[in-house]
């Protein structure tokens, strides 16, 4: 890893897991609350994920899966980050690596961990796997792609 790279990979991560966790936690809660479910019963669903019990524990609850959201979000952007800071050529093409990395963050999370976690079985909506897609692809690697191309350029 060059020393330019590598100067500005904590901002960066800093940086893509600020936008891509707001524009991700930012969606859901738009859409919870647009079915008329609260919200805070979404963020303590996501702190149940890591400590089962928080479902119950109101505003600590919520405010808990907001803290697991951004911490589950700071590892992706690290892990996309660093494998970037690591290669050249994804690095010349940070927006299609970033859509890619989230069809694998995708892939990841409803093929494996919602199940494994939950039981969850895998979207079968259409709908709800566009929407699913979007938020993975479109809000959080394409901003991981975009942070990483702006930090390149300096």
């Amino acid at each position: 890893m060059t020393e330019a790279v590598e100067k500005g990979l904590g901002r960066r991560i800093l940086v893509a897991t600020a936008i891509a966790g707001t524009l991700d936690i930012g969606m859901a809660a738009t859409e919870t609350a647009l079915h008329g479910k609260p919200v805070g019963r979404m963020l303590r669903g996501l702190a149940s994920g890591a400590v089962p019990p928080a479902v119950d524990w109101g505003a600590a609850g919520a405010l808990l899966g907001l803290a697991v959201h951004y911490a589950i979000m700071a590892v992706m952007a690290a892990v996309f980050m660093l494998l970037l800071a690591r290669n050249d050529r994804l690095r010349a093409h940070s927006l299609v690596a970033g859509a890619v990395y989230g069809l694998g963050l995708y892939l990841f999370m409803y093929g494996l961990v919602l199940p494994i976690r939950f039981g969850a079985p895998l979207p079968s909506d259409p709908i709800a796997i566009a929407k699913g897609l979007f938020a993975h692809m479109g809000l959080v690697g394409l901003t991981f792609g975009l942070v990483a191309r702006s930090g390149s350029a300096r």
